[in-house]
C-alpha cells in the first residue's frame, strides 16, 4: 500500500452497466476512480450483456417516471460525448385487461406525473398498428411516445470508455473477497482473491447477482437480493412481414400486464426475429447456473397467437438466450449506504429486479452523489433504503401483484 497505483478516491466494485455508469460519473467529477470487475470486461455471465433492453417511462410505481426521464437525457448526453449511439427511440405500448390493477396503477402514475399518454381500446389498437397487433375486446392499451431499445453490451463499453477517457482505471479478473475499514488512516481497503489490495477514500458496490454474497462475506448481513435466471426468446416473423415489425418504423416496444407479464421489442438485433419473453424465471446461484432455464413457453405461445394475428411462427422460439435478474421482494432497487462499521463510506447499488438497465445513467449519478456528498437530489431515496426490509420483509407495500414470475 501507499503507491499511487493502489490508492484511489473512489473504488467501484462490479463492472456491469451500473458500476460502469457510476465510475464514469465519479471520474467525470475529477475523482480518482478504480473500477474492478471479477470477470473479463464485457463478459456475458451477469445482467449487463446481450442484444437489447427496453426503455419505458410508464410504471405502476409513480417514483420511477422522473428517473427514466432523467436517464433518457443522460443517455443522449453520454452518446454525444462518446460519438456514437446505443439507444434507438420507438413508441411504447402497455396493454392488459381493463381491470388489471397494475395497469390501472400505471395510468394513475402517468396522470400524477403529468406524463403524456393515450388510452386505446381494441379497435384503436387495430387501427394504429394496421393489422400487426390485436388485443381482446375487454383489454385496453396505453400508448406513449417515449420508448426505445438500448444495445446493452455496447452501452457498458461506452460508459467504460468514457470513464477511462476521464482518467478512471479499469481492472478486470479482479474478484473482490473482502472490504475492510482502514483504522489507521481512514477510508477502506479492498482485497481481491489474487492478493491485491487497494485503498480508497470511499467505495461503491455494484456487484449485480453477486451483491448478496459479497455483502454477506463482508458484514454477515443478508441483503434480500435473490438472483434469478431468465430466458429471453426470439420468434421468427413469417416471410414477407419482416418490415412490419422492424425498428425504425412505428412499431413499439411493449409490455403486457397480467399473468404472465410479457415484454418485447421491435425486430432489431437479429433480422427477421422479434424478441418476446416472459418477465420471470427460476431462482439460481450465480456461480452454479444451469445456463438454459427450463421455462415453459405454452402461455407465451398462446399470447403470441392471440396478439400477432398469425404473422409470427410461434411453434418454437428461433433463439433463446439466458440472463440474470437480481430480485428484491418488492422489485424495487437498493440505493443506500451499507452502514454499520462502514457508515457512509460504502454505498450499495443493487436489486435492480430486471428493470434497472434503462435507468443506469441516472443510477450512476445517484450512486456518485451518495458516495461523494452523502445525499442525492431529484429522487425519493426512501423507496430504495435497505432499512425498508427491517420494517417489512416484503419491502414497499403496493396495491398490485408482483410483476416478475417465478418458476
Amino acid at each position: 500500500m501507499g503507491s499511487s497505483a493502489t490508492e484511489f478516491d473512489i473504488i467501484v466494485i462490479g463492472g456491469g452497466i451500473m458500476g460502469s455508469s457510476t465510475a464514469y460519473q465519479t471520474a467525470k467529477r475529477g475523482h480518482k476512480t478504480l473500477l474492478l470487475e471479477q470477470f473479463d470486461l464485457l463478459h456475458h455471465r451477469g445482467s449487463s450483456h446481450g442484444e437489447s433492453r427496453t426503455i419505458r417511462a410508464t410504471y405502476p410505481e409513480d417514483y420511477y417516471t422522473d428517473m427514466v426521464l432523467e436517464a433518457t437525457k443522460l443517455w443522449r448526453e453520454a452518446e454525444s460525448e462518446a460519438g456514437y449511439r446505443v439507444y434507438t427511440s420507438t413508441p411504447h405500448l402497455d396493454m392488459g385487461p381493463a381491470n388489471e390493477a397494475s395497469l390501472r396503477s400505471l395510468i394513475a402514475s402517468c396522470r400524477k406525473n403529468s406524463f403524456s399518454f393515450q388510452i386505446l381500446d381494441h379497435r384503436e389498437v387495430a387501427n394504429r398498428f394496421s393489422g400487426r397487433l390485436s388485443i381482446p375486446e375487454d383489454w385496453i392499451a396505453v400508448y406513449t411516445e417515449l420508448g426505445g431499445v438500448i444495445k446493452p453490451t455496447k452501452a457498458v463499453s461506452m460508459f467504460q470508455a468514457l470513464a477511462f477517457r476521464r482518467g478512471a482505471v479499469l481492472k478486470d479478473n479482479m474478484e473482490v473477497k473482502d472490504i475492510k475499514r482502514d483504522e489507521a488512516r481512514g477510508g477502506i481497503v479492498v482485497y481481491t482473491s489474487r492478493g491485491d489490495e487497494f485503498w480508497g477514500r470511499k467505495c461503491v458496490v455494484t456487484a449485480g447477482a453477486w451483491t448478496k454474497k459479497l455483502v454477506h462475506s463482508v458484514t454477515g448481513h443478508e441483503l434480500p437480493i435473490q438472483p434469478l435466471e431468465t430466458a429471453v426468446h426470439y420468434w421468427r416473423i413469417k416471410e414477407g412481414h419482416e418490415e412490419k415489425y422492424a425498428i425504425g418504423g412505428d412499431f413499439p416496444t411493449f409490455a403486457s400486464y397480467g399473468q404472465p407479464y410479457l415484454y418485447g421489442t421491435p425486430s432489431l438485433e437479429f433480422p427477421g426475429l422479434i424478441k418476446i419473453a416472459v418477465h420471470g424465471g427460476s431462482l439460481c446461484d450465480p456461480d452454479k447456473r444451469p445456463w438454459m432455464p427450463g421455462t415453459h413457453t405454452d402461455s407465451l405461445k398462446e399470447w403470441i397467437e392471440g396478439r400477432f394475428l398469425g404473422l409470427l411462427d410461434c411453434s418454437t422460439p428461433a433463439s433463446t438466450q439466458s440472463c440474470m435478474y437480481s430480485m428484491t421482494p418488492d422489485e424495487d432497487f437498493v440505493l443506500d449506504f451499507l452502514g454499520g462499521e462502514f457508515g457512509e463510506d460504502v454505498v450499495i447499488g443493487g436489486g435492480f429486479s430486471g428493470h434497472g438497465f434503462k435507468m443506469s445513467p441516472v443510477i450512476g449519478r445517484i450512486l456518485a452523489d451518495l458516495v461523494l456528498t452523502g445525499s442525492a437530489d431529484g429522487v425519493e431515496l426512501k423507496h430504495f433504503r435497505i432499512g425498508r426490509f427491517d420494517e417489512n420483509p416484503k419491502g414497499n407495500i403496493k396495491e398490485f401483484a408482483d410483476q416478475v414470475g417465478f418458476n
